[in-house]
C-alpha cells in the first residue's frame, strides 16, 4: 500500500473507438485532485486500428498476439514520455459480459511494469465482476472527486460519449463517492461506435468529422422506434453494454443513404440519453460533456433540444474532455493501491463498495493483487 499524501500518478486509456491511446498525470490522494499534471496522446495508425478491431469480442485463449503487441507498444510509448510515481493502466477492452464470461481488457500490466520501470496498477474490472458487479462504469469515483474540485453545490451530470455513451449522476452534496445517494452510474446506450463503424463501412473515414454527414441527413423515425424496443432501455440500472452490443444497429439504418443513417445513428445516440435521465433521483442542474461525441455538433444539439437541463462539454467547468478517463484511471490506481473503494452499488451494482485490481511492481515482489469488499 502506497503511504498517505498527494502523489503524482498516470493514468492511461485506450477507448472503445479504437483512436489511440491517452494519457494524464494527475496529482491526487485519492481522495481529491490536487492539480493536474502534463497529459499526451499517441494515435493508432490503421494498421495498428484494424489489428485491434479484428480482436474485438475476443477472449483469453484465442490468438490475440498481434493486437496484444500493439497495445504494448503503443502503451510503453505514451506512458514513457511523462514521469509518474504510478501508472493506471486500463488496457483495451475486446469484450465486455458482465452476466457471462466475464470482461476481457487486453494488456499485460507486470510486463508494463517492467518496461517503465513503475508500479503499475491493472485489471481495474475483474473483482467488481466476481463479485457481482457489472464492471463499468469505473470513472463514477473520478467524477465524484471532479464535482468537488469544481465546487458543485447541487446534483450534476458527466456524460461520456465514447464508443459508448455512460452516465454518472453524481450529488456533491455527500462526503464520499461510496455513501449512499452520493452517485448513479451506467451505461446509457451506443454513443460514437455506430456512427464511426458506418462511415468506415461505407466512406473509409473513422468518423463523422463535425457531425458533417449527419447533418445533410434527416432522422428516420421507423428506424428510431426499433432501435428503442431492445429490452436494455427497460432494464433498471446500474447496467453495461459492450461495445458492439447494438451492432445491428448498422442493420436498422442499412437501406438508407449515407446522411440519413448517420443522422438517424446519431439520434439513437442521444434518445439513450434521454431514456437514461429517467433514472436519475433528481433531476441534475447541468450535464458536463465528455469524450469525442462532445465534438460532434449535432449530437450536442440533439441533447441541447432532448434535455431539460443546460448541456456544455466539460471544458466550460476548467476540465479536460480529452483526458478525464486517462485521468480517472491515475486517480482509481492511487485508490486501489490505497485500498480505498473504486465501485459500490450505486455505480456498478456489486454487492458491497470494492477495491479491485492489481498493482504490479518492476521487481522479483510478484504481483499485489486488491480485490476486498469495503
Amino acid at each position: 500500500m502506497l503511504g498517505p499524501g498527494i502523489i503524482r500518478a498516470l493514468g492511461a486509456m485506450s477507448g472503445t473507438s479504437l483512436d489511440g491511446v491517452d494519457v494524464a498525470a494527475l496529482d491526487t490522494d485519492g481522495e481529491r485532485i490536487a492539480g493536474f499534471g502534463p497529459s499526451g496522446y499517441r494515435p493508432y495508425e490503421p494498421a495498428e486500428e484494424a489489428a485491434l478491431r479484428a480482436a474485438l469480442g475476443r477472449w483469453p485463449g484465442d490468438d490475440l498476439a498481434a493486437a496484444e503487441e500493439v497495445v504494448m507498444r503503443a502503451h510503453i510509448e505514451a506512458l514513457s514520455e511523462i514521469e509518474a510515481d504510478l501508472v493506471g493502466f486500463h488496457g483495451q477492452t475486446l469484450a465486455h459480459e458482465p452476466q457471462g464470461r466475464g470482461t476481457h481488457q487486453l494488456g499485460d500490466g507486470a510486463a508494463l511494469a517492467e518496461g517503465l520501470g513503475r508500479p503499475v496498477v491493472w485489471d481495474f474490472r475483474s473483482a467488481d465482476v466476481r463479485l457481482g458487479g457489472e464492471g463499468a462504469p469505473l470513472a463514477p469515483f473520478y467524477h465524484f472527486a471532479c464535482a468537488k474540485y469544481i465546487a458543485a453545490k447541487a446534483p450534476l451530470g458527466f456524460l461520456n460519449l465514447g464508443g459508448v455513451g455512460n452516465l454518472t449522476w453524481v450529488d456533491p452534496r455527500h462526503d464520499r463517492p461510496e455513501a449512499e445517494g452520493a452517485l448513479l452510474a451506467f451505461d446509457t446506450g451506443p454513443a460514437n461506435a455506430p456512427v464511426n463503424d458506418l462511415m468506415m463501412a461505407r466512406r473509409g473515414e473513422p468518423f463523422d468529422r463535425d457531425g458533417a454527414l449527419a447533418r445533410q441527413g434527416r432522422v428516420v423515425d421507423g428506424a428510431l422506434e426499433l432501435f428503442l424496443e431492445e429490452p436494455f432501455f427497460y432494464r433498471m440500472p446500474p447496467k453495461s453494454l459492450d461495445r458492439d452490443a447494438f451492432a445491428d444497429m448498422i442493420a436498422l439504418v442499412g437501406e438508407l443513404s449515407d446522411a440519413d443513417a448517420a443522422a438517424t445513428l446519431t439520434a439513437m445516440a442521444a434518445t439513450g440519453v434521454l431514456k437514461a435521465m429517467e433514472h436519475c433521483p433528481s433531476p441534475p442542474e447541468r450535464m458536463l460533456v465528455t469524450g469525442g461525441g462532445r465534438r460532434n455538433p449535432v449530437m450536442m444539439e440533439m441533447l441541447r433540444a432532448a434535455l431539460d437541463c443546460p448541456v456544455e462539454p466539460v471544458e466550460a467547468v476548467g476540465l479536460d474532455g480529452d483526458m478525464l478517463e486517462a485521468q480517472a484511471f491515475a486517480f482509481l490506481a492511487v485508490r486501489v493501491a490505497r485500498g480505498l473503494p473504486t465501485s459500490c452499488p450505486g455505480t456498478t451494482g456489486v454487492r458491497a463498495a470494492v477495491s479491485g485490481g492489481t498493482l504490479s511492481r518492476p521487481s522479483a515482489e510478484g504481483p499485489e493483487a486488491v480485490a476486498h469488499a469495503m
